[in-house]
């Protein structure tokens, strides 16, 4: 059974930095692209960024480009989210998700597995 445990989440202050992990665990890690989305209360889940299976592929939301970094550590089996200059409209849980195709993609449609999300709130 696969497992997505993120971690990192917490409360910062506007301008501010996080850095988000998912740990996963089931089957082959570096098979697959993984992806980051947030969900804010009473919005759709959106997607933030995605990283190849083998990270040399990246891609991200016009709206995080240039202050988010995704990557990946295959060894340990764990996805990183690099988060700088937060904004408070950036408050949301943050989900970590599997796609098993091994390439990035936005839509959520493509991954399979998801973590239980962890709480960013950025204060103003």
């Amino acid at each position: 059974q696969v497992q997505l445990v993120e971690s990192g989440g917490g409360l910062v202050q506007a301008g501010g930095s996080l850095r988000l992990s998912c740990a996963a665990s089931g089957r082959t890690f570096s098979s697959y692209a993984m992806g980051w989305f947030r969900q804010a209360p009473g919005k759709e889940r959106e997607f933030v960024a995605a990283i190849s299976w083998s990270g040399g592929s990246t891609y991200y939301a016009d709206s995080v480009k240039g202050r988010f970094t995704i990557s990946r550590d295959n060894a340990k089996n764990t996805v990183y989210l690099q988060m700088s200059s937060l904004k408070p409209e950036e408050t949301a849980v943050y989900y970590c998700a599997e796609n098993p195709r091994g390439y990035s993609d936005y839509r959520v449609r493509m991954y399979d597995y998801w973590g239980q999300g962890t709480q960013v709130t950025v204060s103003s």
